[in-house]
């Protein structure tokens, strides 16, 4: 699986485990999201790919590197989809 791939299974995730807010975001614990264990059977690199998916303006953390046990509580924010108009 490429990066690309793996940030559409995270964000797919993040919607299954999360929260959806009023704007359309979904938001969800990296504790929650760790600890799951679909996303540990499908995420060699749970840490790399949601700094891939940070990186690409997708979701927003507070921070640079989520560690297990100190970063449990961190909200993960799975950005609305941008509409577009014709």
């Amino acid at each position: 699986m490429n990066v690309e791939e793996e940030v559409e299974r995270l964000k797919e995730e993040i919607k299954r485990l999360g929260i959806a807010q009023a704007d359309g975001s979904y938001k969800v614990t990296f504790g929650v999201l760790f600890n799951d264990d679909r996303c540990a059977n499908i995420f060699e690199a749970l840490v790399g790919t949601l700094r891939a998916a940070k990186k690409r303006k997708f979701l927003t953390y507070d921070g640079e590197l989520l560690l297990q046990g100190v970063h449990d509580n961190v909200e993960i924010i799975l950005k609305p989809p941008l509409v577009t108009t014709s």
